[in-house]
C-alpha cells in the first residue's frame, strides 16, 4: 500500500473515529469501529495503525499539521517579523483543532501515561519543526535544536490554555501564546549570549 494512498486511508478513518470520541473517547473499538464504517478490513487497518492508538494519536496530530500548513499558505511569512511568524503557524493549528477540541481534551488521557512520553514528543517537535521550516528558519546547528526544543515547550503550554478557553476568537489562548512567545525569545537570546562566551 503506497504512503499517500495509506495517509488517504488513514484520514478518512481518523475523521469517522473523530465523529464518536465526543461521547466514548480514543479506544481501539472506536478506531475498529470507523474503520468498518468507510469499509476497511482489519488486516488493512493493522496495517495502517501498526502500533494502534499510539499511531492513531500520532495521525491525528499529523492531520493538524497538514492543515496549519495548508491554512498558512495563504500567509506570507517574508511580511512578517518572525515572533508572528510563530504564533500564526501555532494559532492556525489550533484553529483547526477548535471544532475538535474535546478529542484533544480526550488525547491528553492518552498521553499522559509516563512510558508514552517519547512518542508524544516526536509528535510535538514534528509540529514545532514544521512551524519552523514555514517560517524560514534553514539553521543547522546548536540553534535548530534549540529553538524546536523550545517551541514544543510553547506548543504544550499553549494547548493547555487552549482547553480553558471558551472564547470563540480563542483571545485567551492569542494573549497567553503572545506571552509564552516573549518569554522564550528572551531565553533564547540568554543562550546565544551564554553560548558566545562560553
Amino acid at each position: 500500500m503506497e504512503k499517500n494512498n495509506i495517509i488517504k486511508a488513514r484520514d478518512e478513518i481518523l475523521l469517522k473515529a473523530l465523529s464518536y470520541i465526543s461521547f466514548d473517547g480514543w479506544t481501539w473499538d472506536i478506531v475498529c469501529k470507523a474503520s468498518e464504517d468507510v469499509g476497511c478490513d482489519k488486516a488493512t487497518l493493522l496495517l495502517i495503525f501498526p502500533d494502534r492508538m499510539v499511531d492513531v494519536l500520532d495521525g491525528f496530530s499529523d492531520m493538524a499539521d497538514r492543515a496549519m500548513l495548508e491554512a498558512l499558505e495563504y500567509k506570507n511569512p517574508l511580511e512578517m517579523r518572525v515572533r508572528d511568524r510563530v504564533s500564526a503557524g501555532v494559532i492556525a493549528r489550533f484553529e483547526w483543532l477548535q471544532q475538535y477540541k474535546n478529542a484533544v481534551r480526550q488525547s491528553l488521557r492518552f498521553w499522559i501515561i509516563p512510558f508514552r512520553k517519547p512518542q508524544v514528543s516526536k509528535s510535538i517537535w514534528r509540529s514545532a519543526d514544521h512551524i519552523w521550516n514555514w517560517a524560514g528558519d534553514n539553521s543547522k546547528d546548536y540553534n535548530h535544536y534549540t529553538k524546536r526544543v523550545l517551541l514544543s515547550g510553547v506548543i504544550i503550554s499553549t494547548t493547555f490554555a487552549w482547553l480553558k478557553d471558551s472564547s470563540e476568537d480563542m483571545g485567551g489562548t492569542k494573549i497567553f501564546l503572545d506571552r509564552r512567545i516573549e518569554n522564550v525569545m528572551q531565553l533564547g537570546e540568554i543562550l546565544r549570549r551564554f553560548k558566545q562566551v562560553s
